[in-house]
Order: structure tokens, then sequence, then C-alpha cells
């Protein structure tokens, strides 16, 4: 959510930033909220004149008794209660103002970075930097499920019959080493100085409208029923709100944190849910990084944070490339945004497995997350960023280290977390 000072006092730009994001369709809201906030304006000067008055009245009451002049100070009396009968209706009606405001001013995107590339959507999106030298072997690699049953690794069936498409069950040495990844980028982030977190797996409506776009709500998150209860899309929506209200002092920052959590998404209006693949799932577990900072700091955690990850990926021997997302494919709270592709040897191409995004203030502001700065505040800075998210990670792991006879090459850095395997084959099943 940005500042209203922005649309008091510089519509044309939040005005031109929707523009840049393709939503013409909240021209008009601009607007309506400096409408809205001239009447709010109103309504609190004439609230604050008959709060004076009433003071004063209220003060001359006293006088008046003590002078003697009882029927004076009873027609006070009678005035005051006549003032206080006002204002309940004038705060009524400024609380309505500023709400109807509040939920406006939620679907009016974050000002974006200036050099956000300009498009609709993702096909925009712009590709920034290779790292590591994609391999494509003389042989075949399968697609990664049949990888996996071959290795007695993945029971689609089952989990279909139990929960349905976008389910599956991992075991043997494909569910270890889906483990061993997330210790393994645990540990990574813990090495960067990050503080290892388990939050809630589910948060309060409060949390959620905090951490995220409506549209957002409504594609991703699960409701519990009959109950003030979503359950998390990502460890970022309770990490953040973690700091929910909270006054932060400014030499206690940046806090940097490193989060384990599984992840739930109904995936409305993607691309669909795969019948045999795990690309695109209702539930997958996923390590996340994510920074609380000072203003002038976001811009350098940034680009710390999406480094991290591309170093992860190529420790494990997977190439990667990163791309600068578009103005069009920025949800609304999102100020810059960066995508991490690994590189698929089956498809010759790369495809998403994470992604950074500074937030500037925008979460910060809706969920009340401010600095103490030896007595003045402002609003903190909030970032986040996927370390590893399996098992879309998975499958870029198993497609860069399958081997001609079907095994999966171990890259050294994570054999202790294997039991010290240097392959998993289909003799181990």
């Amino acid at each position: 959510m940005i500042d209203i000072k922005l649309i008091r006092e510089n519509s044309d730009l939040v005005k031109e930033n929707i523009k840049k994001k393709f939503q013409d369709e909240k021209l008009p809201l601009v607007d309506k909220v400096k409408e809205l906030d001239e009447k709010v304006r109103e309504v609190k000067k004439l609230g604050d004149n008959l709060r004076s008055d009433r003071n004063k009245k209220s003060s001359d009451i006293g006088l008046m008794f003590r002078e003697g002049k009882k029927e004076e100070a009873e027609k006070l009396k009678e005035e005051v209660k006549e003032i206080n009968d006002k204002l309940v209706n004038i705060e009524e009606e400024e609380d309505k103002l500023n709400k109807e405001i509040k939920d406006i001013m939620k679907v009016i995107p974050n000002i974006i970075a200036d050099d956000v590339p300009l498009g609709e959507d993702d096909s925009k999106n712009v590709e920034l930097e290779r790292f590591g030298e994609p391999i494509v072997p003389d042989y075949e690699v399968p697609y990664h499920i049949d990888i996996m049953e071959s290795l007695n690794g993945i029971d689609l069936d089952s989990a279909r019959v139990i929960s349905g498409n976008g389910f599956y069950y991992l075991t043997g040495d494909i569910a270890r080493l889906h483990s061993a990844l997330l210790s393994y980028a645990r540990d990574f982030m813990i090495k960067k100085g990050f503080t290892y977190c388990v939050p809630p797996f589910m948060i309060r409506s409060a949390a959620v409208d905090g951490v995220m776009s409506f549209e957002e709500k409504e594609s991703m998150m699960y409701k519990i029923e009959g109950e003030d209860l979503y359950l998390i899309g990502t460890s970022e929506h309770s990490m953040i709100a973690k700091f929910k209200d909270k006054i932060l002092d400014v030499d206690s920052l940046p806090y940097t944190m490193t989060s384990y959590s599984p992840c739930f998404r109904k995936e409305v209006g993607a691309h669909g849910i795969e019948e045999r693949g795990v690309y695109r799932i209702h539930q997958f577990e996923k390590q996340e990084m994510v920074v609380v900072c000072h203003p002038d700091e976001s811009k350098q955690w940034y680009e710390k944070m999406w480094k991290y990850t591309v170093e992860l990926f190529r420790s494990l021997d997977i190439p990667v490339r990163t791309l600068e997302c578009c103005s069009g494919d920025l949800a609304d709270l999102k100020y810059k945004s960066l995508d991490v592709e690994a590189f698929s040897p089956r498809q010759q191409k790369y495809f998403e497995v994470g992604s950074c995004t500074n937030m500037t203030d925008a979460q910060a502001r809706r969920l009340g997350i401010r600095i103490n700065d030896h007595g003045n505040k402002y609003f903190a800075h909030t970032l986040n960023n996927t370390v590893i998210a399996p098992p879309r990670m998975l499958i870029a792991f198993l497609e860069n280290n399958y081997q001609e006879d079907g095994s999966i090459k171990i890259p050294e850095v994570l054999r202790s977390y294997m039991g010290d395997k240097k392959i998993i084959s289909k003799e181990e099943k």
C-alpha cells in the first residue's frame, strides 16, 4: 500500500505507475481517493472544532456552578450533550470514510522501480545473466516423473485417490533427497548469517490482508472453514506478519531470517495442475529468506538475496539464469522482482525455481511495521526470496544430475545429508 501523501501531492505519478502496470481500469480510483480524502479532512476539521467548543463549554460549566449560575450551567450541559451526539455521528462518518479509503488504497499498486522493464505479462520479462554452462547429454533425459518412478520414489496414483491431482507421495531415496535439499538450503543460509525459523503454517485474515493483494488471496489461499485462519502459501506470509504492529529499534536492523514451511496453494487461474507432473501442485515445501530492513538498505539486500540463490544452485551443479520481471508481471505490492530459472536438459530451456522481491514499505504500511530511529518513526522495508522450493527444484536437480544408466549423481556438498551416498541407483530401490 502506498503513502496517501503521494496521491495528495503527486497523483499524476500514481496514475502513470498504474498505466505502466497495464491496469488502466484502476485509474479512476486515484481521483476517488482524493475525493474521499478531502471529505475526511473536512469531517475531521468539523469534529476538531466541535471538540474544542465542547472543551470550552465543559470548562465554563464548572466555573458557572462555582459562581452560582446553575441555570446557565445546566443550559451549557445540554449544549455539551448535543455536541457529543453530533461527534458520535461525525466519528462514525470519519471511520467509514477512512475504511473506504484504505480498501481502495489496497488495490492501487505499489510504485515500481524506474528500471523495471515495461510489459503486459511474463512473456516480456528480460533475461539478465546466465550462471553455469547448460549441458545437454547425448543420451535421453526422461520426464521427471519417469525418473522418480524408476527409482521407486513417487506414488501419484495413491495420492490422486486420497487427495486428488496436485498431490504426491515421495518415498525412499527420492524422499530423502527432497529432505536433504531442504536441510542443505537451511544450513547454507545459516552460514550466510540468517536466523533459522519455523513459522506458523496458518495465519489470520488480518495477516493475509497485510502481506498480499486481494487477487492473490483469492487465487492462492485455502481458508479453514468456520475459523479465521488460512493455510499459508509461503512462509513469507507468516514471517513478515510476525512484525505486525511492531516498532523496531533502528539499531536492531536488519532482521535476516530463513524459514522452512510447507506451502499450500489453490493455483486458481494457473496454467493447470498436471496429472502426472509435480511442477505445479497444491502442496510443497520451501526454504525461504526474509529481510526486514532500513529503507536505505533494501536495494543492497535485494542484490544479495538473489545472488545467494544463484550461489546455492551452482553449488549443486545446476545452471541458472536470472530474469527481470516486467511491470505487468509484478503483483501489486512489488517494487521490483527477479526470477531465478534453472536449466532443464530434457526440455533444453530454463524454468522458474524461485523469485526475489523488494516490497519497499508496501507490506510494512499495511501491517504497521515501523522503525524507531532515535525518536523519528517511519515504515520498514521488507524483502523475500526463495532459497529452494522442492519439488520444482527437485526436478532441476534430477535432470541435471541424471546419468545414462538411470542413476542420479549426488554432488559432494549434498552427500553428508544423504548418508554419504554418491549416487541413487535403480539397484537401490
